[in-house]
């Protein structure tokens, strides 16, 4: 009788653990993380217009699903605006990425500064 309870123990967490359902992630990631890498391991694979427009049709997916991008995902973004020349694009990025995550408010400061002169 001993054996038996001493099985169901340490069967029954095991039992638990395998019907457990995967965490939710708290970030959606879209192609962002392969788009990073081909941008600099291939870097004249794909425009910045090109990768401009795949980040902006991931970001609508996103908030389609009420999930939230990942830190950097804005920032990459107007980087992105500022390579091809849009400013005011790649300033309001950074200002979006420096909201979401105030841990970057000082980078992001000084990144905006650079954009002004």
């Amino acid at each position: 009788m001993k054996k038996t309870y001493a099985l169901a123990a340490v069967l029954l967490p095991c039992l638990l653990i395998g019907c457990a359902s995967a965490p939710s992630t708290m970030y959606q990631w879209g192609d962002y993380q392969g788009q990073i890498y081909n941008m600099y391991s291939d870097p004249g694979k794909s425009p910045p217009e090109e990768q401009i427009a795949k980040l902006e049709e991931d970001y609508q997916k996103v908030r389609a699903s009420n999930k939230q991008v990942p830190p950097g995902y804005h920032a990459h973004l107007g980087y992105l605006y500022f390579k091809i020349g849009k400013a005011d694009q790649a300033q309001q990025e950074l200002e979006t990425e420096k909201a979401l995550f105030p841990e970057s408010v000082v980078y992001m400061n000084r990144l905006i500064q650079q954009i002004k002169k």
